[in-house]
């Protein structure tokens, strides 16, 4: 049966043009979360690698329990990192994937200045090294949220839905767009390239204890022996990406997308409920699913998109494709997390 590190050796060897990155640093901000630790773990894998790989995040001990067998690999380097600050320093990186952000929805009801300042400010502390520090291409990991409510399409990347911006809930999606618009903005007054990722709803093992994103509470649900408990009726429709292949696509971007254009990450054949996706984790556990009423605190973080399905024509364009399906993926990811490693 193929493994979740299968699968990360796998992108590390595709045929992407890597030469680009030959000899060069490669900042990825948001290193310890899930979508980050999964674009190092690729990096990382190469062979005859001769690009460094500089790894940031908040948490030490996380990094350290995450990146331990690296630790010794001349080629890796961790440094704590909030995006808050101005980044300081004299290393010169050709590459910046930035991946920090509070995406879980506990931090949206609990600390929604924070995302708001993180996602605009980060990307203009990274961009303000990068102008004097020879940076050659940021690529941002947006949201698919910042689409909001559509009108039952597929989203395309020229498609604007609806974000009610009166609501505090709305510090994640309009935070991201605002970034988006502040990442072409310094593509066009100080000709720094930049590219935009837009991934769905990502899942894989890195998610930390106090994720609250639905598939990571399903997941602990199931490995601590107990049912589903869902705090809705599930009926909301998403587009979903395994975290492998989401790296993967971004890699795609980095290394072949069009300077200013965004790119939605999806697998056009992981379109499901939440109750669909709650199901399959409860089956492959042998559990079930039950519906209990969510509190006031949780309330507040909900997402109350009905649907969230994404077009992914223009990132195939790039040569990327998801294969194999998404319950085989679910088994590697919690086989993964119940391993421990």
């Amino acid at each position: 049966m193929k493994t979740y590190l299968d699968d990360v050796k796998a992108v590390a060897a595709l045929s992407l043009p890597w030469e680009k990155l030959e000899g060069c640093n490669i900042l990825i901000t948001g290193a310890t979360g899930l979508i980050g630790s999964c674009l190092v773990e690729i990096l990382m894998s190469r062979e005859h690698r001769t690009y460094h790989v500089y790894a940031s995040g908040r948490d030490v001990q996380r990094a350290s329990a995450i990146f331990g067998a690296l630790a010794d690999d001349p080629n890796f380097h961790f440094f704590p990192y909030d995006v808050m600050l101005p980044l300081s320093g004299d290393v010169e990186f050709q590459y910046i994937i930035h991946a920090a952000s509070g995406a879980s929805p506990n931090c949206f009801a609990s600390n929604p200045v924070e995302v708001i300042k993180a996602n605009i400010i980060g990307v203009a502390n990274l961009m303000d090294y990068g102008r004097t520090h020879g940076l050659r291409r940021l690529l941002y990991v947006s949201s698919g949220e910042v689409y909001g409510e559509g009108d039952g399409r597929d989203f395309t990347e020229d498609y604007s839905g609806y974000v009610d911006c009166t609501q505090p809930r709305s510090c994640y999606p309009a935070s991201k767009r605002a970034a988006e618009t502040l990442c072409v903005s310094y593509m066009a007054e100080y000709g720094i390239d930049a590219v935009i990722a837009r991934p769905s709803h990502t899942y894989g093992p890195n998610f930390t204890a106090s994720d609250n994103r639905v598939y990571a509470q399903f997941i602990r649900n199931v490995l601590r022996g107990e049912d589903i408990v869902m705090k809705s009726s599930g009926r909301q429709s998403r587009s979903w990406c395994y975290v492998v292949d989401c790296a993967s696509a971004l890699l795609h971007i980095l290394l072949c997308g069009e300077g200013g254009r965004a790119y939605n990450v999806a697998d056009d054949t992981s379109n499901i409920s939440i109750r669909e996706l709650a199901e399959m984790i409860a089956s492959i556990a042998g559990r079930k699913v039950v519906v209990a009423a969510p509190s006031d605190e949780e309330l507040k973080g909900f997402n109350v998109v009905s649907s969230a399905t994404f077009d992914t024509s223009r990132l195939a364009s790039l040569g990327w494709q998801a294969k194999g399906s998404m319950q085989e993926k679910m088994e590697r990811v919690i086989n993964r997390v119940k391993s421990g490693q």
